[in-house]
């Protein structure tokens, strides 16, 4: 929380806390709680108050008015966080349908200043009072930046296809995990790097150097965090797509972090959430330049087997780390022979386009190839009327 009030350009003066059974309904906290908060904020000069999980639009109202300073909660906050780093076309399209949804239902006296884009005479119902204008106007732009998602999603969804028969590694894990610095290591780019959470809000996919002739990516995504306003979820569902359409995740952790296995859990989370929960990972374990040990490495290797262990500020690792990317790349792979008519030009051509075709030879009146394919794709050469046999290359 106070980590996520910093990357907001937040201040914090004070912290308070009540563990409680049950939470008042109207205003959560009791009101002894609600007179010590005051009289903190009083002694800080707060000017705003963070409240660690979600607010009902009438308790939020409620607290407002009885401690006379403004009132958020943490969806809030990390969707003004999302405004502030969204950059790109899609990245501010998302975050804006985010916050109209969770602002729509606190509107009341919130929007007086709502500007108008169109002109007030002739649009308003009889007797329509200001709130329900200005929902309907919120209600017309949320409609309308749906619909711009919508086409931005058909432009993805065409990029993926041009992909499709390219092996993609997608990088996941929770905010600030150094991500994007490792992205950068792995691709030789020079992605922005912050030491903020969510820095990055989009995805972005370029090549890794493995692999020789065949093209393997490498795609960096949005970070993750505990609470992740559903709102945030619903529009950026087209980003996160990129996850679930992956062949492998590597999901990021940083070692350095309290909270190791917390961390682990929401992302898993999340993958899960997006229909990625079968997909496999690997787990790197990034930042050893920043808390490493013989015995930290022991217990993550006992307790995550198959983990690897990197520093994308420093390099280590990496190199090994190419060798089990590419490893992983190849066992996608399978070994096999392709038997169809020489007269069958149309499926010819597909292997030649889809298969990494080692020898050709002609058997009677069929041609032969041998030589790998990924193992997905061994549907659409059966689909085309060739007849395969897996060859076992340990034989």
């Amino acid at each position: 929380m106070e980590a996520l009030c910093r990357s907001a350009g937040g201040e914090i003066v004070g912290t308070l806390t009540q563990s409680k059974d049950r939470v008042h309904a109207g205003h959560l906290f009791g009101k002894g709680k609600i007179q010590e908060l005051k009289e903190l904020c009083q002694q800080t000069r707060a000017t705003l108050i963070i409240y660690d999980g979600d607010l009902a639009p009438s308790q939020q109202e409620k607290l407002e008015e009885m401690l006379d300073v403004a009132v958020i909660d943490r969806p809030a906050l990390i969707l003004d966080i999302f405004a502030r780093h969204a950059r790109s076309r899609e990245a501010i399209t998302q975050v804006q349908l985010a916050q109209l949804e969770y602002l729509l239902p606190r509107l009341a006296g919130r929007w007086s200043h709502l500007e108008r884009q169109e002109a007030a005479i002739g649009t308003r119902g009889p007797g329509e009072t200001q709130l329900e204008s200005d929902r309907r106007l919120v209600k017309k732009k949320i409609i309308e930046l749906k619909k711009s998602l919508q086409r931005i999603d058909l432009e993805r969804d065409t990029q993926r296809k041009r992909r499709s028969r390219k092996i993609n590694f997608c990088l996941v894990g929770y905010t600030n995990a150094g991500k994007t610095r490792l992205f950068n290591r792995l691709t030789g780019e020079r992605a922005y790097v912050a030491d903020k959470l969510f820095a990055t809000l989009d995805s972005t996919t370029r090549r890794l150097p493995i692999g020789g002739k065949e093209e393997i990516l490498l795609t960096d995504t949005v970070g993750f965090i505990r609470k992740l306003p559903v709102d945030l979820v619903a529009s950026f569902r087209s980003t996160l797509k990129e996850a679930n359409t992956a062949d492998t995740l590597l999901h990021v952790i940083d070692i350095s972090a309290a909270d190791i296995d917390e961390k682990i859990t929401t992302v898993n989370g999340v993958l899960d959430d997006i229909g990625a929960a079968d997909i496999s990972r690997l787990l790197l374990f990034n930042k050893v330049d920043l808390a490493d040990s013989p015995g930290l490495r022991r217990n993550m290797l006992a307790r995550y087997v198959g983990c690897h262990f990197v520093s994308a500020k420093t390099g280590e690792g990496i190199d090994s780390l190419f060798g089990r990317l590419e490893s992983i790349a190849e066992s996608l792979y399978a070994s096999l022979s392709a038997r169809l008519p020489q007269t069958n030009q149309q499926g010819i051509a597909l292997i030649a386009k889809i298969m990494r075709i080692e020898t050709s030879y002609l058997d009677n009146n069929d041609m032969v190839f041998e030589g790998k394919i990924l193992k997905y794709e061994i549907p659409i050469l059966e689909r085309a009327g060739a007849k395969l046999e897996i060859i076992n290359r340990a034989s």
